[in-house]
């Protein structure tokens, strides 16, 4: 009798315990969808709408003129290559310059090697808006202001310090023998890193690409000081000029938001396997 009312106890406190656990994720789910949803429903409502009070719930009188207008702005559409474009090619310069850095601080043996690894880290927390001056300074006599040039340099050089710092942790746990293995079979040491090392910590490598394609994709304070027009201009510079000195067009930036943040989401929800199999393979041990 003892024995089954002692089952019965712990099924309760297992089924009290599966009840709490979903009712949290399913308030940080809500937590994290709700100003998404929200932002949502200001581009598909009307400005009398908008600027009700109380506010509505539910869109009264659904409307699509946000969305038109955002697509119809020619300056936008460009906008969203641009940014593309950036993002692509910082992304491709972290990955190629950070993998050789990672590779031979988690390869070669020298002194202070954590120093450096943890002053590499430190670059990365240096605020950008110290150097922004000398920086345009600079670009102004290589001719690269308004240039996408200018804006990727300046990315890669602040994304780079991560790249490096994550790929090092992803390289540290890929056995040296098996690049031993390729260099007895003729491979050079660059041979060996992108044929050997990089497709087996391929999770680490998808990880911190995308890491580093979302902090170029958004990046505002290089982009609206170095690009000028709307020819090379990105998203997040873009989205405020939807605000002029007299109104404010919130339909508009709510649009313009959304269609900047679905990229992101779909790129995660594509490989979030690699990414949660990338973070995991990193943090096992140092």
């Amino acid at each position: 009798m003892a024995s089954a009312t002692t089952t019965r106890t712990r099924s309760a406190k297992k089924g009290l315990a599966a009840v709490l656990f979903y009712t949290f994720i399913a308030l940080i789910v809500l937590v994290s969808v709700l100003p998404l949803l929200w932002i949502f429903k200001m581009s598909i409502i009307t400005n009398s709408e908008l600027f009700a009070s109380p506010p509505t719930i539910w869109p009264q009188h659904p409307t699509g003129a946000s969305w038109r207008q955002i697509f119809n702005n020619p300056g936008f559409l460009g906008a969203i290559r641009n940014s593309a474009i950036i993002s692509a090619l910082t992304t491709v310069f972290c990955l190629l310059f950070g993998s050789m850095a990672a590779y031979a601080i988690s390869r070669l043996r020298f002194n202070f090697k954590g120093s450096v690894l943890t002053l590499i880290l430190a670059i990365s927390f240096f605020p950008g808006v110290a150097i922004i001056g000398p920086l345009f300074k600079q670009f102004s006599e290589l001719h690269l202001i308004n240039t996408y040039w200018s804006a990727i340099i300046a990315d890669t050089v602040f994304s780079l310090p991560l790249t490096v710092w994550l790929l090092v942790a992803f390289f540290k746990e890929l056995p040296k023998d098996l690049e031993d293995a390729a260099k007895v079979d003729g491979a050079t040491t660059i041979q060996a890193l992108y044929k050997v090392v990089i497709p087996l910590a391929a999770p680490g490598v998808a990880t911190t690409a995308i890491l580093t394609f979302i902090y170029a994709w958004n990046e505002f304070l290089f982009a609206n000081t170095f690009l000028l027009t709307q020819n090379t201009q990105t998203l997040t510079v873009v989205i405020p000029n939807f605000a002029t000195v007299h109104t404010v067009d919130y339909g508009a930036q709510a649009a313009a938001t959304i269609v900047a943040t679905v990229p992101l989401v779909i790129l995660v929800l594509i490989f979030q396997r690699r990414i949660v199999s990338g973070l995991t393979a990193g943090a096992v041990k140092g």
